[in-house]
């Protein structure tokens, strides 16, 4: 069977891409990194045999890491850890996002800092190959100390716990391994802190939501998009205006800000994608155990905020020009872009939807980083908030892919009103891909339907492709 060799600390986006795909191929480790993962479990279990206090080794953990466990008990510590931290509520999150959740983990923790054995990291990525996917509750991290609970959800399978999805049905984890002949493991010293402590679930909702955001991202490369349209040549030659609104002349502006941070956000997701973000931290070579911070994510909460803005002015300048095309004084097409308009209300209300879904998202857009609520009795006392600011980018970008839809929607019944100018290329085969799915609207009738039909295509990226099909410029905007 063909395999993708996953590399530690060398996970790219276009790699992390083909990763979370539900086409993706089976992965296996890249051999040279297993060295480092027994060095580091060896010094773990040295210490373990040791008598000196090693946090999360013989010791308790938060609050508590001052309290002492005796060696008989330090394997039924780590699974106890994981038991009391399963503590997440709400819905699963999507399967691919828990796919790439397990190969953020495995990729961590065979960097050799973890003190993990291998059996375990082999554990993680059978679950990926062979399509167990933990359920793991999306409420119930505060983006430091790690991803705890949802990191315990997902772990907990592992040793036969939990519940997962297996072949589109929701079982006990213990009757998938069973299905697949995967064996529950029994965790050593430090396993179980290793396995939650890190910001694997925070990481992959914001590489998920980069992914999505890019697919909604689309309204750039406007002089290709537009060459040898008709359309555009007859305002050059018979248009009296000498400027159009901000949100047709501001587009580059606006977007090409957009995408600075987006690009932004890729650097940053890549780096804490590659990053060793457990505590303590093991370095064989140095013989040294090191309680560090590289579990707060800081960095994720806050490209997760400035992704939340981006996604919100996506919408809102998509709004801005559905309510261009309705207003017949700015557009010059007829009112609410139909052709009785009185009789029939045409998109009057379909951009008081696309209105009502731009402003919520102006709520949502609040900084998740700048709230801070201190837990485990204050000893965790600054916390990111990483996990909600990346969860929440999902439902806006629902709410801008509904835009989006709602633009396309409203700009081929625009262009009905042109005829018989066409416009470029690339864009009348748009203009018959949504007329396939969606006809001329000089009735009045229910476009509800048809709007979500619309915010699937954009936000599965299908739209995109479409375009990506008769003008190949675009996909080098991809961010990689």
């Amino acid at each position: 069977m063909t395999h993708e060799l996953l590399i530690p600390g060398q996970l790219g986006l276009a790699q992390l891409r083909r990763l979370c795909s539900a086409q993706a191929l089976p992965v296996k480790l890249k051999g040279a990194c297993r060295k480092g993962i027994r060095a580091s479990a060896e010094l773990v279990q040295k210490a373990a045999d040791g008598g000196a206090a090693v946090y999360g080794v013989n010791t308790g953990f938060g609050k508590l890491a001052n309290t002492r466990i005796a060696k008989t008990d330090l394997a039924i510590l780590q699974l106890k850890l994981l038991r009391s931290h399963a503590v997440g509520v709400g819905e699963p999150l999507a399967e691919n996002i828990v796919r790439l959740i397990l190969l953020l983990k495995a990729a961590s923790l065979a960097r050799g800092h973890s003190g993990v054995r291998e059996k375990v990291i082999d554990a993680l990525l059978g679950l990926y190959n062979h399509g167990i996917y933990p359920v793991i509750p999306c409420q119930g991290s505060v983006g430091a100390s790690g991803d705890l609970a949802p990191l315990a959800h997902l772990c907990l399978p592992l040793v036969g716990e939990g519940e997962v999805f297996y072949k589109g049905q929701r079982l006990p984890a213990l009757d998938a391994l069973n299905k697949t002949g995967l064996q529950p493991s029994a965790l050593s010293a430090k396993e179980g802190l290793a396995l939650i402590n890190g910001t694997q679930v925070s990481t992959a909702m914001a590489i998920e939501a980069l992914f999505a955001t890019e697919r909604v991202f689309e309204a750039a490369a406007y002089r290709a998009l537009t060459h040898g349209s008709a359309i555009r040549k007859s305002h050059l030659e018979g248009d009296d205006r000498v400027q159009d609104p901000y949100c047709l002349r501001c587009q580059p502006q606006v977007m090409g800000a957009c995408l600075d941070q987006m690009r932004h956000a890729a650097r940053v997701l890549v780096i804490e994608a590659n990053a060793v973000t457990d505590n303590p931290l093991v370095f064989a070579e140095d013989d040294a155990l090191v309680s560090g911070g590289n579990f707060h994510a800081e960095p994720v909460a806050l490209v997760c905020d400035a992704l939340a803005v981006v996604i919100a002015e996506i919408g809102a300048i998509a709004e801005r020009r559905i309510a261009m095309l309705v207003d017949t004084h700015v557009s010059g097409l007829p009112a609410f872009l139909t052709p009785d308009a009185g009789l029939n209300s045409g998109f009057m209300i379909v951009h008081v939807t696309a209105a009502a879904l731009a402003s919520e998202k102006k709520s949502m857009a609040h900084p998740a980083s700048v709230d801070s609520l201190p837990t485990s009795a204050n000893q965790e006392d600054h916390v990111s908030m990483a996990t909600f600011a990346a969860r929440r980018s999902q439902a806006m970008l629902h709410n801008t892919a509904h835009i989006v839809g709602i633009e396309l929607l409203a700009a081929a019944q625009g262009i009905e009103f042109l005829r018989p100018l066409t416009s470029s290329a690339p864009l009348e085969s748009l203009h018959a891909l949504i007329r396939t799915a969606s006809p001329a609207m000089m009735q009045d009738r229910s476009l509800s339907l048809e709007m979500t039909s619309f915010q699937r295509l954009v936000i599965s990226g299908d739209i995109l492709a479409a375009l990506e099909a008769k003008l190949p410029e675009l996909h080098a905007l991809q961010l990689a």
